[in-house]
Parts: C-alpha cells; structure tokens; sequence
C-alpha cells in the first residue's frame, strides 16, 4: 500500500475523533459521541462487536456466535457523521497525527486507542506455540473443533495414554475465565459426553484441571467468594492446584514448577492479559502489563491529543493506586467519561476527572452455582440467587434484541436438559 494513500472518509470542517477499537470502551465512547459535533471515525480488525464474558459459552457450545456479536453498521445506521472502516491500526505517528492501516493513512485531530488487552504467555514461546487462547470469538469457536475433534479421535484410539492426552483438558488461570471454562466443562463431562460418546469410559477417564499459581482463585474478589468458588469446582470433580505454576508446555504434557506434568493435549491459557498498544507511541508511555500510561482525563503520557480506555489504559486514582482492574465495567465507565469529556470541551466546560465506579464482581460455575461481590454495602453471596443476578446482569449486557432472546433461550433449554445441538465442528475451507 502506497504510505500517501488515503482511507476514502470524506473532509469536513468538524473535528475529527478516530476511536481504534469496538470493545466495551472503544464502543461506547462511539456510541456516546455520534450525534456530537465531531466527525467519529471507529476502525477495528472486525465488522462487529464481541461480547467477551461469553467466549467460553461459545467454546463449550452452549451458544451460537452470532448471538455475542453484533455488527457495528447496524448500530450506527443514519448516522452522518459516523463512519466505520474495517481495518487494522500497524502505525501512528503522532507528530504528523496519522495512522497507517493496509488501506491507506488516516489522518486525526483526536486519537482514541480502546485496542484492549490481548493473552500473555510471559514470554514462554512454547506455550505460546501450543496452548488455546480464547480472546476472540474465532478463537472460542477454534477451541470447541479442538475439544471435540479430539473427542473423535479418542474413538479410534485404543491405547490408554495416548486416549488420555485426547480427553483430558488443563485450564491454567484461577480467575473469572478458568474458573467459568472448568465450571462448563464439568458439566459437559458430567451431562453431556457420557450421551454423545458412551464408548468411552467417561467418568474413569475423562479429567479437568484447572492450574492456579496463587493460593487462591478468582484474585479480586473477596475471600468467601474464592472459597466457594473452589468448594463448587471441586464438587463438580474439577481438579484444582493451587500453588502450581505452569512451566513449559511442549504439546503432549503440561509441566509444573513442582517437576509434576499432566499429559494432555489441550492446555487452555487464561493466565493473563497484556495490553495491545499501536506502534510508534513513545516508550515512555508504555509501562505495566505493556499498556498506555493515562492521567485522569484518559490523555497518553508524553502525547498530545491521544487518550486511551479500557484494557490498554493504565491510570491510578486513589482507591486504585495500581490501576484499574481490566473489565468490561472500567472500559464502559472510561468511554463515557472520555466521550462527555469532548462534549464538554466544545461547550468550555471544565472537564471531569475519572472516577472508577466499582459495581460489584461476578463469576458462574455452573448451573445455580454463582458467586457475587458487591462492595458497597459489602455483600457476598452465592447458589441459585448468584446465578440468577449473573444471568440478568449478562443478559441486558448483550446488544441486540434478537440476540437477548436467543442467549435466553439457549440458557432455558440448556437449563431444562443440557442437551443444546450446538456441538458442531465447524472448520475453514483450506485451498
């Protein structure tokens, strides 16, 4: 792509804000500022919007994609100053104020980055090689053909240990992900694979791990929450090793500090996120866990006119003086404040500083199985009652009618039998 090339957007007198990712933050500071006096510009690799508390119901085949995603167009028709170009973000180069993509330069007058975080393999470029991600819906559906190609190949495989790397699966990551993706397996395992594979001997050989480096899980939430969290999995026969850190995985094995190893084939990694900056910004405003240094107004240290939300944003106020956890929560309250921040600037207001508003933490294990934090007043609570205030609270989350319907649906008959006839291998045409 010739650098001089320009994305077709048309010119215009208004300013012009470029927003680099549709996630939780990205989105709502777009959907805030769309009938603003600005021109809004949103680009991202994807032409919809990933609903990311749900990836694993996608990769246990509990729903269908479609009913996560949500296409950015549809959000946005009628809107003349919108516009949306399905691109990546490879450079910015913040003197000239342009982004490069594969289509051409971009030019800005205020440059938001939302790209979010991306999985952290810590450097270990094994697992990297050979562990399941699980931070896209791709990615998700990539897992479930993993799972259940190897369920498939464990028909026709006699020997014992070459079946048992088949069948049984590693989660490393004690937080809300591992913990919901070990609570769903136990229940495909336990309700589900003795129907779809009655040839092989389930119960016996069939395994769950779910690796945790600390003492506890669900890091983050509070004590009683992690207890019961770690009471519920292992009632539903997860294996849980706390203290164990994952070492080395070389695609047949998992390999434990300890000098333990578990024969698997499938290691799914939730162990951690790192942020995903766009090239060319300063180093020094890069600090920990690779994300963008911001002050309280969102701006990027040593930058001018470039702010960052959500997962990629490092920003500390009291009460968080090591930033702000990377969840959904932060990225929406980030975009809204950031969006009535520009609002307020054209009408020369005075700004407002972020504050973070913690509403409460959340994570489902399973059926009526659910533990939920909410820190003012101080709550903790978990069973049935947990579980219905996460289904409500991820249910109005989710954009689109139609895909609220089918979400709840999918759950009542998942709820009523188990039996959901989403377990299909689904798989690119390869040339």
């Amino acid at each position: 792509m010739d650098p001089t090339t320009k994305i077709n957007i048309p010119e215009s007198d208004l300013e012009r804000i470029v927003i680099v990712g549709g996630g939780f933050g990205g989105l709502k500071l777009a959907r805030s500022l769309r009938r603003s006096n600005y021109q809004v510009v949103l680009i991202d690799k994807n032409n919809y919007h990933q609903f990311q508390p749900l990836f694993y119901q996608v990769a246990m085949a509990g729903l269908e994609p479609s009913s996560i995603v949500f296409p950015f167009r549809k959000l946005f028709q009628g809107e003349k100053n919108m516009y949306i170009r399905v691109t990546e973000v490879t450079d910015v180069d913040p003197v000239a104020k342009r982004l490069q993509t594969p289509l051409g330069h971009c030019n800005y007058d205020h440059l938001i980055i939302a790209t979010g975080a991306d999985t952290n393999y810590f450097g270990n470029e094994r697992i990297q090689e050979h562990a399941l991600p699980m931070k896209s819906v791709a990615e998700a559906l990539y897992l479930r053909n993993n799972i259940l190609d190897d369920y498939e190949d464990a028909l026709t495989t006699p020997e014992y240990d070459p079946r048992q790397e088949l069948v049984d699966i590693a989660i490393v990551g004690g937080g809300p992900t591992g913990v919901e993706l070990a609570g769903a397996l136990a229940e495909m395992k336990k309700h589900v694979l003795p129907k779809d594979y009655p040839e092989l001997h389930i119960e016996e050989e069939v395994d769950i791990y779910l690796i945790q480096a600390g003492d506890h899980l669900l890091k983050g939430m509070s004590p009683e929450s992690s207890a019961k969290a770690l009471r519920y999995l292992e009632d539903m026969g997860v294996k849980v090793l706390l203290n164990s850190r994952v070492t080395d995985f070389d695609g047949k094995a998992v390999f434990l500090k300890d000098g333990t190893s578990i024969p698997t084939q499938k290691v799914i990694w939730a162990a951690g996120i790192k942020g995903e900056p766009i090239r060319g910004l300063p180093e020094s405003a890069i600090t920990y866990g690779n994300r963008l240094a911001v002050d309280r107004y969102h701006r990027v240290k040593d930058c001018e006119d470039i702010y960052a939300v959500g997962d990629v944003a490092y920003m500390e106020e009291e009460g968080w003086p090591q930033g702000h956890p990377q969840v959904a929560q932060v990225a929406i309250q980030m975009g809204k404040n950031l969006a009535g921040n520009f609002k307020r600037r054209k009408k020369g207001k005075e700004l407002t500083a972020f504050s973070y508003h913690d509403k409460g933490s959340m994570a489902t294990i399973g059926r009526a199985r659910a533990v939920v934090d909410i820190p003012k007043p101080s709550i903790h609570f978990g069973g049935i009652f947990a579980w219905l205030v996460w289904l409500l609270v991820h249910l109005f989350a989710i954009l689109g009618t139609k895909n609220k319907l089918f979400v709840f649906l999918n759950w009542v008959v998942n709820y009523i039998n188990y039996n959901q006839s989403l377990r299909l291998i689904i798989k690119p045409k390869v040339k």
